[in-house]
């Protein structure tokens, strides 16, 4: 069962998450052959502050 992580800085709409989720698992299933409903997306919204780039952290970079 293929799994995916995806970690994003923000938030995204649920509308988004649909969009990507689909797209995703159409890329997976297409090159490893394996069935969608078989493959789970994770998808994590982390908070601008608690990410750096750079030393700084991603909210003070806006």
């Amino acid at each position: 069962m293929p799994y995916v992580s995806i970690r994003v800085a923000g938030t995204l709409t649920r509308k988004q998450k649909k969009r990507i989720v689909k797209g995703v698992t159409d890329v997976i299933a297409l090159e490893t052959g394996k069935p969608a409903d078989s493959i789970l997306i994770f998808i994590d919204e982390e908070q601008r502050e608690n990410i750096a780039s750079g030393g700084r952290l991603l909210d003070d970079q806006d």
